[in-house]
């Protein structure tokens, strides 16, 4: 019945936003498929219909992440690596608990721990956004190390408990993107 693959598909959906929420702001440890389940307001049995492990959904999550922190940016954004670091590395990007945090900074620490299937996804959802950063760069190595600054200057910040460094650390990457983006005339206006 049509009814029932619509529904089993937004029961999926729901679950893997709860997860990717859960996962993104607390890491695979710390949550449970009775938490994740509970937040998705479905019954643990339905997560069995879906997923065949907690890594299996791991995965998957980081993938539906990476997909509502990408459209929740401005839309106006990217159209240069400048204004793309502008918003990556922004406080409200950091402290934002409500919306869907980027999986490649908030997750980075946790990856490592995990099975090759959530290796292979992070991966690929890692190389999506250096694509991202190279099309607005025009330069691969410029890319990869405007990635690192972002990812890392993000994952930092969040991690540690000082606010004002915190900030400093997300403003001496912002100028190390547009640093990186002027070396060699890349437009950053």
């Amino acid at each position: 019945m049509a009814w029932q693959e619509t529904h089993k598909e937004q029961s999926r959906d729901r679950i893997l936003e709860s997860a990717a929420m859960l996962f993104t702001h607390h890491g695979f440890e710390q949550i449970s498929i009775d938490q994740v389940m509970k937040k998705a307001e479905l019954t643990r049995g339905a997560f069995y219909s879906h997923f065949s492990s907690k890594s299996d959904l791991y995965a998957q999550a980081i993938s539906k992440a990476a997909k509502i922190a990408y459209k929740r940016k401005p839309v106006d954004c990217p159209s240069n690596m400048k204004d793309f670091s502008e918003y990556y590395l922004s406080a409200q990007h950091r402290d934002d608990e409500y919306k869907q945090a980027c999986p490649l900074a908030f997750l980075v620490s946790d990856i490592s721990q995990q099975d090759s299937q959530v290796k292979a996804t992070y991966t690929k959802t890692l190389k999506g956004f250096i694509a991202q950063a190279q099309s607005l760069s025009g330069n691969r190595e410029k890319a990869l190390q405007s990635a690192v600054l972002m990812i890392g200057g993000l994952a930092l910040s969040r991690a540690i408990d000082d606010k004002d460094f915190s900030n400093e650390l997300l403003a001496a990457c912002k100028v190390g993107v547009t640093s990186l983006s002027m070396e060699e005339g890349y437009d950053v206006s």
